[in-house]
């Protein structure tokens, strides 16, 4: 009798364990992703509404003030409607795969980006490295355009609370010396 108690135990004991341990193990994984799914907003354009060359179209999500991001099972994607000032607004939608393959966006001849993304193991930052292309006037003669190369990193940081990501970028090009160096949040609006 005592052993059937004691076999009776330690299945008990065996049992617990195959399914408390697993599902908690599941938990903990399934509580880290951020979700950036959403309407987000924010005051300035992450291009600071074109003063960084970074951006080289209306409908670049660089210009955007507003986001509208729909997250998948490995991407996000974003749409925006964006333009330069003085510009008609243009819609666009833009895939960012988590997969680490290039991505490419070209918009005709020497104009365009290259770009790969990366997400944290946490889920809650978003790494973009962009290689943007643009023809560019030559100074101190506009009729001769020059092949321009801008060096993008975004880090998108998704905050503790949900409600807002920080975008800090820098960008440094083969024509301009300096490279530059800014934040940008949104914050969730829907």
């Amino acid at each position: 009798m005592k052993n059937k108690r004691h076999v009776l135990y330690v299945l008990a004991i065996i049992t617990v364990r195959l399914i408390y341990f697993p599902a908690l193990a599941q938990q903990k994984n399934g509580t880290h992703r951020a979700s950036f799914s959403g309407e987000w907003s924010a005051k300035e354009s992450i291009a600071m509404d074109g003063n960084i060359v970074c951006c080289y179209n209306s409908g670049d999500r660089m210009l955007a003030k507003t986001m509208k991001i729909t997250e998948g099972a490995n991407f996000l994607t974003v749409e925006v409607s964006s333009s330069f000032p003085g510009a008609a607004a243009v819609t666009s939608r833009e895939k960012l795969a988590f997969d680490g393959k290039a991505s490419e966006i070209d918009h005709g001849p020497g104009r365009g980006k290259k770009f790969t993304v990366k997400l944290s193991a946490d889920g809650k930052t978003v790494t973009v490295n962009s290689i943007v292309h643009l023809m560019v006037a030559t100074p101190y003669h506009v009729n001769v355009q020059k092949q321009m190369f801008v060096d993008v990193t975004e880090v998108w940081k998704f905050s503790n609370d949900g409600k807002s990501i920080s975008v800090q970028a820098n960008a440094k090009s083969n024509l301009i010396g300096a490279g530059r160096s800014w934040k940008t949040v949104f914050y969730k609006a829907t």
